[in-house]
């Protein structure tokens, strides 16, 4: 016997705010699905001549249209059903076979329900042709009118809602698979909106700090012009909308930070993006370069088709990989890694919001692409007093430094980074606790100081 499980109210007998909130996503679905089934059926009585079993239209449309599936909104009816379409396999894995299975032929083929099947899930999975076919049957002028569906200026591709995947070579366009991203699928079937997944199919990982603006330490130079980012992050809607200058100025804004590694560009930019209330997500350039031809190209557009129109920051690190200098055309490969490079800086160039390329040297990026940032920020290693108050505010209040350590001087003495220091002061501050003691030794500052100067192949 299965035993569902069942919804407890609190102590006081009142229905949760969360219980509401889950019986409202449950009903939306639920209607969903039954509205699907009844269309369904109506478009294969169709397909097989059997008018007498065709459903009232209007109200199965009614019934959709009605429907928030997408939380705070209600979409018209061929939104509603292409989104319930997607979703159907993820809410009942043989929704579409049980009903086909009851309804066609046994020995038929019907090449217009399109739909494929997966490598591990078994079951019908709708393309762009079963859309079209639920959409608009045989209606040619009508398949040609929704396939703005699918263009980029559509609801869908905006938000990012789905998409239609690419037909393998010579196949109809719509012999594509429809995809939804994951946390797509988790909004609409739990109303809670989460963050893509890094993995394969999102070459890009989130990330969050818990520290804040005040605790990063750069040189004068570095923060004015991390001033200029901030002010466009803060002011571009009312720069480009309110003042029209988004029909003089290219959308989004580029910038590159150069400097030695260790010297704070990943963590400027994760504050960055904290400070200024967006998602910042850093692409792994090792998910992404592939060495098949067109799969970088592809491994990026998974990023920036859902990157777009949500405000998110991309940052490319170690980016002197794909936008290094470009090499001369001596054979096959050439050409498309140049091709490469090529549509990289187009959709970059496209790309509405903030986009970061970091790297080491500057002289490793093409200067060809150096006209195409709005910002180039220097973080050189940090000078004597900056070492200073890096120590200082990575030195927790609960301890205390050994009589005569003299901080300034080894910040005189030593050149580090910040990562060298953090490196330094956990190694120290462990020592310091393996001995039960609060004293910060500086024997286990130098010890730690020496051991950084030696991965680096640096002699004290």
């Amino acid at each position: 016997m299965i035993v569902r499980p069942q919804w407890k109210c609190c102590e006081y007998g009142h229905e949760t705010g969360e219980k509401r909130h889950v019986e409202t996503r449950l009903k939306n679905l639920s209607e969903g699905l039954a509205a699907l089934e009844q269309w369904v059926r109506y478009r294969l009585a169709e397909l097989l001549g059997q008018e007498h079993k065709i459903i009232e239209v209007e109200a199965v449309q009614s019934r959709l249209a009605g429907l928030e599936l997408l939380p705070g909104q209600r979409l018209p009816f061929e939104e509603n059903l292409a989104l319930i379409t997607v979703l159907a396999p993820h809410l009942q894995s043989d929704f579409f076979d049980r009903i086909f299975g009851e309804v066609l032929p046994q020995n038929g083929d019907y090449p217009s329900l399109g739909g494929l099947r997966g490598t591990q899930f078994r079951g019908f999975i709708p393309t762009g042709e079963t859309l079209m076919f639920l959409l608009a049957g045989r209606d040619l002028k009508q398949r040609l009118y929704l396939k703005q569906l699918f263009e980029e200026s559509h609801l869908f591709s905006r938000k990012g809602l789905l998409y239609l995947d690419p037909a393998p070579p010579g196949e109809p366009t719509l012999s594509g698979r429809l995809s939804m991203p994951s946390e797509i699928v988790t909004l609409l079937t739990s109303g809670v909106a989460e963050g893509p997944r890094f993995g394969i199919d999102f070459p890009a990982q989130h990330l969050t700090t818990d520290r804040e603006w005040d605790e990063l330490v750069l040189r004068p130079a570095t923060r004015d012009q991390l001033a200029e980012l901030r002010n466009w992050l803060t002011h571009r809607h009312h720069l480009l909308n309110e003042w029209g200058m988004g029909r003089v100025f290219r959308p989004g804004y580029r910038a590159l930070f150069h400097g030695s590694p260790g010297t704070g560009k990943t963590f400027t930019a994760t504050l960055l993006g904290k400070v200024t209330g967006r998602d910042l997500f850093r692409i792994d350039l090792s998910m992404v370069i592939s060495k098949y031809i067109g799969e970088t190209e592809k491994n990026l557009e998974k990023v920036f088709s859902r990157a777009e129109h949500r405000d998110w920051i991309l940052f490319f690190d170690e980016a002197d990989a794909l936008f290094g200098k470009r090499t001369g055309v001596r054979d096959v490969h050439d050409r498309y890694a140049n091709q490469e490079v090529s549509y990289l800086l187009q959709r970059i160039e496209q790309f509405s919001g903030l986009v970061i390329l970091a790297s080491n040297l500057k002289s490793n990026i093409d200067t060809a692409f150096m006209r195409r940032f709005q910002s180039v920020v220097h973080f050189p290693a940090p000078g004597p007093e900056e070492r200073y108050q890096i120590w200082r505010r990575l030195l927790p209040g609960q301890v205390r430094l050994e009589h005569g350590l003299d901080m300034r001087a080894l910040c005189r003495r030593y050149e580090l980074t910040g990562s060298n220091i953090a490196n330094i002061m956990q190694y120290a501050l462990l020592q310091t606790l393996s001995r039960q003691s609060d004293i910060l030794q500086k024997t286990d500052l130098l010890e730690a100081v020496e051991r950084e100067y030696q991965k680096e192949g640096r002699s004290l």
